[in-house]
């Protein structure tokens, strides 16, 4: 059965032990092992938003629920991460700076498709993009080496890929967007 104060305690063991994403991508990875137990006991989601599970100066674990379709803007973090998908499908799309350019500007270098168990880590200098692809929320967990709700980051235009601050208000709109979708006015 999933326990989050577990994950909250063997995360900060693992992160006390060694500051990096290695030991919290080994226990996001025995959590994700059973995704059906991570959905029991976070509960169905209904909407899509960002809920905190815990959060200190040394790392922050939220559960995401990424509305059908939706998409998010490139954005760091500024940190490393740790993703898990317990239910439905994230795709990430991995920007890097355009040579040359005036380090604004960003071009497409990769991406990964996550699934129903999957996790993956993200470097402290990773630049990505989240669409949701399918038709149903799909839920996440993402850990983060740090405050995530307090360190200054960068976002990127999804037209222009020019760089800005990060919009937390622009983005938590998304997410309600997104709900007006789900369940029309």
């Amino acid at each position: 059965m999933f326990d989050a104060e577990r994950l909250t305690a063997d995360c900060l063991q693992a992160v006390t032990a060694d500051p990096s994403h290695k030991g919290v991508r080994e226990v996001l990875a025995r959590t994700m092992s059973d995704p059906a137990a991570v959905l029991r006991g976070l509960g169905e989601p209904l909407r899509a938003g960002i809920t905190p599970i815990y959060r200190s100066d040394a790392l922050t674990i939220i559960n995401v629920v990424w509305g059908p379709g939706m998409s998010i803007m490139p954005h760091d973090h500024r940190t490393w991460a740790v993703i898990g998908v317990y239910s439905g499908r994230e795709d990430n799309i991995f920007w890097r700076h355009i040579k040359g350019g005036d380090g604004r500007e960003l071009e497409a270098a990769g991406a990964q498709s996550l699934c129903n168990g999957d996790v993956t880590a993200l470097g402290t200098d990773i630049v990505h993009s989240v669409l949701n692809p399918i038709g149903k929320l799909s839920s996440a967990i993402h850990i983060y080496g740090g405050d995530f709700y307090a360190i200054e980051r960068s976002e990127w235009d999804a037209e222009t890929l020019r760089e800005g601050p990060y919009d937390k208000v622009k983005a938590m709109r998304l997410f309600e967007e997104s709900n007006r979708i789900l369940v029309p006015a």
